[in-house]
C-alpha cells in the first residue's frame, strides 16, 4: 500500500515520534554497572577526532564523530549495545515481510558502520566492547559478568 503522505510529511511526523527509553539496552546495562559497582562511566559522550585539512575533505575523508552508549573515558574504553532487531543479531533478528529490500539494506547500513565506527575507534587507541541486546538477560548474565571481567572492568 504506498504512502498517503510525502516524504517531507512522513520525516516530519516520524521526528515528532519520541522514544520511551531504552529500557531492554542502555538501561539495563545502567542497572547492571551499579549493582556491580563499576564506576567511571559516561552516558551519551561524543567521541570527537581531529579536524581535517581541506586536502583531506576533497579525498573523502571526515572528521571523525561517534556516541558510544558507554564511554569510560579514563581507561579509553567505549562500550555499545546493539539492538537485536536494528543490528541484525544472528540469533533473534527477525526479517520483516514488508517492505523487505529497504529492511535489508537498512540492517546491512547499520553492520557496515557498525565495523567502521568500531575500526576507527581501536584505531585511535580506544578499547571497545559491542554486546547484543540479548546479552543482557537473566539467561546470559554469567557470560556477561566473564566478559565484563575479562575486559578489567570488574576484579
Amino acid at each position: 500500500m504506498p504512502d498517503i503522505l510525502t516524504k517531507a510529511q512522513r520525516s516530519a511526523l516520524m521526528a515528532k515520534v519520541r522514544s520511551k527509553g531504552n529500557a531492554s539496552t542502555e538501561l539495563r546495562l545502567v542497572v547492571v554497572f551499579r549493582a556491580l559497582g563499576i564506576t567511571g562511566w559516561r552516558r551519551g559522550k561524543t567521541l570527537r577526532g581531529r579536524k581535517v585539512s581541506a586536502l583531506e575533505v576533497q579525498a573523502g575523508q571526515r572528521r571523525f564523530q561517534v556516541r558510544p552508549d558507554f564511554v569510560f573515558p579514563v581507561h579509553k574504553f567505549a562500550v555499545f549495545v546493539d539492538g537485536c532487531f536494528w543490528h541484525g543479531c544472528p540469533i533473534h533478528a527477525t526479517q520483516p515481510r514488508q517492505n523487505a529490500k529497504f529492511w535489508r539494506d537498512k540492517i546491512a547500513n547499520n553492520q557496515a558502520r557498525d565495523r567502521l565506527v568500531t575500526r576507527q575507534l581501536r584505531a585511535r587507541g580506544w578499547r571497545v566492547l559491542r554486546l547484543w541486546e540479548h546479552e543482557l538477560t537473566k539467561r546470559y548474565e554469567r557470560r556477561l559478568l566473564a566478559r565484563l571481567r575479562r575486559i578489567g572492568l570488574l576484579d
